[in-house]
C-alpha cells in the first residue's frame, strides 16, 4: 500500500497547472491533504501559517522554478532564510520545463532541493517520489 502523507504544498504561478497536478497528486492516494500557493511568496505566507497554528506542515513541495515576482530560487533562498518548522525542511522536489542543464545542476547543489524532475507531473511520477523519499 502507498503510504499517505499528511501534506503536499504544490507552488505554481500557472492556474490551469496546479488545478490539473492538484487532481493528479489526489489520483496518485498519497495525500491526506493538498495545498497551493500561486508563487514563492504565497508558499512562505502558508509555511508561516502552517509554523504558527495546528495545520500539517507538507511533507512533500512540489516547486516550480520560473515563477513572476518570487521564482523557485528565491523561494529557496527565503526558506534557507526563515528556519520554519525548526529548521526541518520538507522534501523539495522542482519542477521545470527547462531543458537548460545548468537548472538542474543548480538545483542538485541546494541541500534543501531533494529531487529534480521535468514536467508535467504524473500520477507514476508522485508515486515515485513518495516510494523514493518516504519509505
Amino acid at each position: 500500500m502507498q503510504k499517505k502523507l499528511k501534506s503536499v504544498l504544490l507552488i505554481d504561478d500557472d492556474e490551469p497547472t496546479t488545478f490539473m497536478y492538484k487532481m493528479v497528486i489526489g489520483e496518485s492516494g498519497c495525500a491526506a491533504n493538498i495545498q497551493i500557493a500561486h508563487g514563492g511568496e504565497e508558499a512562505l505566507g502558508l509555511l508561516h501559517q502552517t509554523d504558527q497554528d495546528s495545520s500539517p506542515y507538507p511533507d512533500l513541495v512540489f516547486l516550480d522554478i520560473n515563477m513572476p515576482r518570487m521564482d523557485g530560487w528565491e523561494f529557496l533562498e527565503q526558506l534557507q532564510a526563515v528556519k520554519l518548522n525548526g529548521g526541518k525542511y520538507p522534501v523539495i522536489v522542482m519542477l521545470s520545463t527547462s531543458l537548460n542543464p545548468d537548472d538542474e545542476i543548480r538545483a542538485r547543489r541546494i541541500n534543501e532541493v531533494s529531487a529534480y524532475r521535468h514536467k508535467p507531473l504524473t500520477v507514476d511520477m508522485v508515486r515515485g517520489i513518495v516510494a523514493e523519499y518516504f519509505h
